[in-house]
């Protein structure tokens, strides 16, 4: 792309931008305005708090000006009252100075008295009420009488709103400060004020003030012309003057500060609330005049005043500016960085699109030429109605049509049998409830599962002649993952069908000939990771097992699950034998079913190795249960004695050779007791060969019924018997032969009365044989008869 077509973000961010930087950018043209607003509100706030100081300084000036002016205007006042009155009484006085008594603490009249009138004076001033009267000066600690002077202008009314008050008499003159506010006073013949001093005769809190003089002259007669008749005075205290009737201190938004600065070079302090509050550079001064002297007011904002008017606009302003930068900086990190990857995203998946359609063009090309090439596989592509777009080389080979004759002029259900078709439209119909057109109801049937499946078809040549096909039909979906088509893949399988036919049939043959073998015949298949099922079975096999051929295809398991339990690891061993060498396999086992109950199968099968690594069985298994129950019954018949029912002498023999290996391995004791009837021979002359059997058989009966379990009883012929006792020693052995004596001695037979027996015992010593043994034991027996028959004897 060339630069001047490069795009731009938010229209003037070249895309190749930091996002940082641009973010930074805007941080800093953020901070910068929010700086110069916050200025700008600080500047506005410190105007306006500059503006509301000057109004509340003006009026605390204007309210100063008014209290200075009424001091020397109700001075004034009495001032004429007294020059216009001839004679002015002390209740006259009081009553004229008591109302003006605001702001002043004391009003007073100082007559002129001469030297010559003193004496007289102090009498009537005695007379009139003021006992002690007496005119006084101020030596500096207390009053004392007054040295004679010219004249004395001695306080006589006075007119104060303290309990405190300035002694009678008392001439103000003697003071220096006082008396230089008088000497103005007649120097000017105006009213004075006198320089800063604690006041006489009021409250220490309130002392600090000054006091104003006043020259009284008679009316008519010239301010000047002579000494005055008299003076007033007004003692005013400065800080009455300053807070009386303003907020108190602690609440008042101004501190005042009141200096006398008559003489510039000596500025003297009046009052004074503290100083300004910390942080508000603000003052406001004025300059007051009264009775000659200049006053300097200075008033500067209060902790009040700082409190009330404390602003943090500028502050918040920086705040949120700084807050809005951040979220601005934010902003366009973040549409800057979505900018260029989306960008960054619109070139690769331009790139992708064109690589994509570089590669589809690729494919088309190799699909067209894998459609020309496969000639043996019909590919067929239709529309959605079915309509024919595709037709491979393998389908006009198949089908013997050209690819022009059906392209968009012949539909897939045109290809096919139509009762096939008709067929299926039923089904569609069935499942549905829904009329379904032919084409429709070819490619749900293939389409019906999840994963598509092949279906059998048959489809028409262009000559008329039908061929067998398996076609696979899948959707066809763009890139929008919609349906457009469909694809069907067709292959011909006539042969196929012709040999499935083929083998169909021998498989019947192969069902039928089974059928008339005794028993079943069977395929065994052995996995190398130790897997087996069976691979064919006869109908004969379900009668062996019980077990349907199903789950015997799936999984051998059953099959051992019937085998009896004793029996069941012999059969996997002996299977186990058979594929490690390839050696034909032959075994005999038990098996029980839930319907026959307890049989016996007899199974021959020859392994073959598969190149997988498994093995297969080919054989046949029988039920030779009867075989068995015969081959038993011969065998009871071989060890068991006729005439008495118990074993023969073949069964002894056995036995005593297994026991005997018995007690040579487990150092066991063994023992045998033989039995001859006594004067058998005679019973038989007597009584006759047929109840000498019943003797026999009686004798039998009782001696097997005291014998213990695992004692074996046999008859070696004629009348003589012998017992096998294992895990018995000699003397066990005599004990059991005594009882079986005993018993044949108790117990008479039928017919023939009692009949005894003589019994000759041998245990078995180490080292010898079971002909020793027997011999010994038939000497005890000949030893027994020798000595009277029905006894027992023991070989030593």
């Amino acid at each position: 792309m060339p630069p001047s077509a490069r795009p731009r973000i938010l229209g003037f961010i070249s895309e190749g931008a930091s996002a940082w930087l641009v973010a930074c950018v805007g941080l800093l043209g953020g901070g910068l305005v929010s700086v110069m607003i916050a200025s700008g509100l600080d500047h506005l706030a410190q105007e306006q708090l500059h503006q509301r100081f000057e109004l509340l300084a003006q009026e605390r000036f204007s309210r100063l000006q008014e209290r200075f002016f009424d001091q020397q205007q109700r001075l004034a006042s009495l001032q004429r009252f007294f020059a216009f009155s001839e004679q002015v009484s002390r209740s006259e006085f009081n009553g004229y100075a008591g109302p003006l008594l605001q702001l002043t603490q004391t009003y007073a009249w100082l007559p002129r008295i001469t030297d010559a009138e003193r004496d007289a004076f102090e009498r009537r001033a005695r007379v009139e009420g003021l006992p002690g009267f007496s005119i006084l000066d101020w030596n500096g600690a207390k009053p004392a009488p007054a040295g004679r002077r010219a004249d004395y202008y001695p306080v006589f009314y006075l007119r104060s709103a303290s309990r405190m008050q300035m002694p009678l008499g008392l001439d103000p003159r003697s003071e220096p400060v006082r008396a230089a506010a008088f000497n103005q006073a007649v120097a000017t013949a105006a009213a004075a004020a006198s320089a800063p001093l604690k006041l006489m005769g009021i409250e220490p809190e309130r002392a600090q003030g000054l006091l104003l003089v006043a020259p009284v002259y008679q009316a008519g007669t010239p301010a000047g012309a002579g000494p005055p008749m008299g003076f007033v005075t007004a003692a005013v205290s400065i800080g009455q003057l300053m807070t009386e009737g303003l907020p108190k201190p602690g609440e008042d938004n101004l501190r005042l500060t009141v200096r006398d600065v008559t003489l510039p070079a000596e500025p003297l302090l009046l009052y004074s609330t503290g100083a300004s509050a910390p942080g508000m550079p603000l003052m406001q001064t004025r300059t007051l005049q009264m009775g000659g002297r200049v006053y300097q007011l200075a008033i500067v904002p209060s902790e009040v005043f700082a409190l009330a008017n404390r602003t943090s606009t500028a502050q918040v302003a920086l705040l949120f500016g700084g807050l809005l930068s951040v979220l601005v900086a934010g902003l366009l990190f973040s549409l800057v960085s979505q900018g260029q990857r989306a960008l960054a995203l619109v070139a690769r998946r331009t790139a992708q699109l064109s690589e994509s359609e570089t590669r589809l063009r690729r494919i088309h090309g190799q699909l067209q030429n894998v459609l020309d090439a496969a000639t043996e596989v019909a590919i067929i592509a239709t529309d959605l109605k079915g309509c024919i777009t595709t037709f491979n080389a393998g389908a006009e080979r198949m089908l013997d049509y050209r690819a022009e004759q059906v392209v968009g002029k012949l539909s897939l259900a045109d290809l096919h049998v139509h009762h096939e078709l008709r067929e299926r439209v039923r089904d569609c119909v069935d499942e549905r409830g829904l009329p379904c057109s032919p084409a429709r109801a070819m490619l749900e049937a293939s389409l019906r599962d999840e994963a598509p499946q092949a279906q059998h078809w048959t489809l028409v040549r262009r000559n008329g002649a039908q061929v067998a096909v398996s076609m696979l039909v899948t959707a066809v979906h763009d890139e929008h993952q919609q349906a457009i088509g469909h694809l069907a893949v067709c292959q011909d399988v006539t042969e196929s069908q012709r040999t499935l036919q083929a083998l169909a049939a021998r498989d019947r043959l192969l069902e039928k000939l089974s059928a008339e073998v005794p028993g079943g015949i069977f395929q065994f298949r052995l996995g190398a990771d130790g897997s087996n099922c069976f691979t064919y079975l006869s109908r004969g096999m379900q009668d062996i097992y019980e077990v349907a051929p199903e789950r015997l295809y799936a999984d051998g398991a059953p099959a051992f699950e019937r085998m009896h339990p004793a029996d069941v690891d012999m059969v996997r061993e002996s299977i186990r034998v058979s594929a490690r060498e390839l050696s034909r396999w032959r075994q005999e086992y038990r098996v029980c079913l839930p319907r026959q109950g307890l049989r016996w199968v007899r199974g021959e099968a020859t392994p073959e190795a598969m190149p997988d690594g498994a093995i297969i069985w080919h054989g046949s298994l029988f039920d030779i249960t009867d075989l068995k129950r015969v081959e038993e019954e011969l065998r009871a018949l071989s060890i068991t004695d006729a005439l008495t029912g118990i074993n023969n002498r073949r069964y002894f023999q056995e036995r005593l050779q297994a026991e005997l290996e018995r007690a040579r391995r487990d150092g066991t004791p063994l023992s045998v007791i033989m039995l001859d009837v006594d004067h058998f021979k005679s019973v038989n002359d007597r009584f006759g060969h047929a109840l000498g059997d019943t003797v026999l058989q009686a004798l039998c009966r009782r001696v097997a019924a005291r014998l213990r379990r695992n004692d074996i009883f046999c008859r070696l012929g004629g009348e003589e018997f012998i017992i096998l006792c294992p895990s018995t020693d000699g003397a066990q052995a005599q004990a059991l032969a005594e009882d079986l004596r005993q018993a044949l001695e108790r117990a008479p037979v039928d017919g023939v009365g009692v009949v005894t027996g003589s019994f000759g015992v041998a245990s078995w010593q180490a080292g010898e044989g079971g002909d020793a043994l027997l011999q010994r034991a038939d000497a005890a027996v000949y030893a027994a008869k020798q000595k009277g028959r029905n006894r027992v004897e023991p070989h030593a």
